[in-house]
């Protein structure tokens, strides 16, 4: 690729990708994170340390979706937005300064979901290495634990605007409010958590490990998610299910079927 921009979120695809591409290419590889209200400070925390721990030529940036109406509106192509102003940026950044590609830490379990950023990504020109050498989640997770980086067992963490419903307006308060919940969640000793938002109403999914945990602390959590302004906290029996939200396009398709 001679020289790439990496999109690089601080999760374990972008921190495989971001590993690689400095391993080929040094300082010809350029990893960039984007801030935003929508990132959780401790993404952005495990991005800077790997990037410390190899030295990557790392740069932040600041984004900035929520001056996007289709963003803010939340419709099921928020996403989309929300890409279309990062790529904006690291398209300009490459082309700015001579990065022949920017590219994307995608990879085949992708493909599978309903995912428009994936649009945004096309429209860009963007690059999935990942993608094109046909790796799937485990085989990410496999050599990010081969190459030494800390985050290869780390959970799937989209951001946060994902624990809003869609049709709800993505706001600063709301998207600090998830966050705050989430840390209470992890300080626990939770891994995989979301609290999904729903207005007065904190609805929490946590992996299906980790179901009496959360209920062995269900007065501490109930107490300290009202503090932050829920009325009512309620934890899913159904666990964590990624893309949970979704749910509601799936039944309106199913709907339509005749």
């Amino acid at each position: 690729m001679q020289s790439v921009v990496v999109a690089y979120s601080g999760g374990v695809d972008s921190a495989l990708l971001s590993v690689a591409a400095h391993r080929a290419l040094g300082q010809r590889a350029l990893a960039v994170t984007a801030i935003s209200p929508a990132l959780a400070a401790r993404d952005l925390g495990d991005a800077e340390s790997v990037a410390h721990q190899f030295g990557l030529n790392h740069r932040v940036i600041h984004t900035d979706e929520l001056q996007r109406e289709g963003y803010v509106a939340n419709s099921p192509q928020r996403c989309y937005f929300c890409k279309t102003e990062l790529y904006d940026q690291l398209a300009a950044l490459a082309s700015a300064e001579s990065y022949a590609w920017v590219a994307n830490g995608a990879n085949t379990d992708d493909l599978g979901d309903y995912r428009p950023g994936m649009t945004a990504a096309a429209e860009h020109n963007i690059r999935s290495p990942m993608v094109e050498a046909g790796m799937d989640k485990a085989q990410v997770r496999a050599a990010a634990l081969w190459l030494g980086v800390p985050l290869w067992d780390k959970p799937a963490q989209p951001c946060l605007s994902s624990r809003i419903p869609y049709g709800t307006p993505v706001t600063v308060e709301s998207l600090r409010r998830i966050e705050a919940a989430e840390d209470i969640l992890r300080d626990l000793g939770l891994r995989e958590v979301r609290a999904r938002h729903h207005d007065k109403l904190c609805r929490i999914e946590v992996g299906a490990d980790e179901m009496e945990l959360a209920f062995a602390h269900r007065d501490e959590i109930t107490r300290r998610l009202k503090e932050l302004g829920y009325l009512w906290v309620s934890l899913d029996l159904n666990g964590l299910r990624s893309g949970s939200l979704n749910d509601v396009l799936r039944i309106a398709e199913t709907a339509r079927r005749p």
